[in-house]
């Protein structure tokens, strides 16, 4: 058979081609950021950032989120941290109670039993509770209610935060916000979280490099062949909710400042880098796949590795874990 081998993972070259641009130009391959002049860096960080879990008890989740947190643990360089980019579960955005309690439990639990690396999360649109109140059962008045019980759940005062380790600073944003419409999401930064952002990066020292990281992508160049058009010649229509509607906002508030060298996102359940005004924007796929229904649309299931390096230049690269879905079972 013809295969293609990188990192370990084959592929059929039907299925490398098919991937298009993301895994043509990215996917398996490590991305770069700036390196020193002299080629000698000292790496200070190592980090894996997983997204869209999406665990639930049918389609083996359970097994493949274990499987993904297992390579990790047992890698002989393995991460210092997990960045957990959101949609832990399934879906509670609309489901009822028992069924979200069901998800948060087995999350909870395969962490708990697959799981020695600290991680840090930041929310996905499926790890809010009840905002369609129609589908959910919720009245709005429950004090799990919307973001809460994720936050509980992950140990988070707040949606958005920052901390530094090993001399970067982590910002989690949450670019995740109600709609004007009943039972869906937007995404944008409230005034609050950008004021706050604002300051944030006003506060830091201009040598100190900065990585942040969110849901919902602030750039994202695959909603191009994602927006939808009637004929050629019509505009495309991209959905709401699949890139931040203020990213230009974003974007001209963080080109102010050199040090940001990098934000990750996923939600796309696809692999890309963009590179804007000095800051590479990563989408890092999926651990689910589609769905733990095998890859989508050509991307694997994975998760990406992010080397951050003292003179604030850094490398990521997506890769899989081995996964094999079973793909004739029938979604929940």
């Amino acid at each position: 058979m013809n295969e293609l081998i990188r990192d370990g993972a084959a592929w059929s070259r039907r299925g490398f081609l098919s991937a298009g641009f993301g895994l043509a130009a990215a996917g398996l391959f490590p991305f770069r950021g700036a390196a020193a002049a002299d080629g000698t860096r000292r790496r200070v960080l190592r980090i894996a950032h997983l997204t869209d879990m999406h665990i639930q008890p049918e389609l083996r989740a359970a097994e493949g989120v274990s499987a993904c947190l297992r390579q990790l643990n047992d890698m002989p360089d393995r991460p210092d941290l997990i960045l957990s980019g959101g949609d832990h579960i399934m879906d509670s955005f609309r489901r009822p109670r028992e069924r979200t309690a069901t998800q948060w439990n087995l999350w909870s639990q395969v962490v708990k039993n697959e799981n020695g690396i600290p991680i840090h999360s930041c929310l996905g649109n499926h790890d809010v509770w009840g905002w369609d109140r129609t589908k959910s059962g919720t009245t709005g008045t429950e004090p799990e209610y919307g973001k809460r019980w994720a936050c509980d759940v992950l140990g988070l005062d707040k949606p958005y935060y920052s901390f530094t380790q090993g001399g970067w600073r982590l910002i989690a944003l949450d670019g995740v916000q109600p709609s004007p419409r009943p039972g869906e999401f937007s995404a944008f930064l409230d005034d609050e979280q950008y004021d706050w952002l604002q300051r944030e990066l006003e506060s830091l020292p201009s040598t100190t490099p900065v990585l942040l990281w969110t849901h919902i992508p602030i750039v994202s160049a695959v909603v191009n062949h994602l927006a939808t058009r009637a004929t050629i010649h019509d505009d495309g229509l991209v959905e709401a909710g699949h890139v931040h509607a203020d990213s230009l906002k974003i974007v001209n508030l963080l080109s102010r400042f050199p040090n940001v060298k990098a934000c990750l996102g996923g939600h796309l359940h696809r692999v890309e880098r963009v590179d804007l005004r000095g800051i590479q924007h990563y989408c890092n796929g999926a651990v689910c796949g589609k769905w733990w229904r095998g890859a989508n649309e050509g991307f694997p299931e994975g998760f990406a590795l992010v080397d951050l390096y003292e003179d604030g230049s850094h490398e990521c690269r997506y890769q899989t874990y081995g996964w094999q879905a079973k793909e004739r079972e029938k979604p929940s």
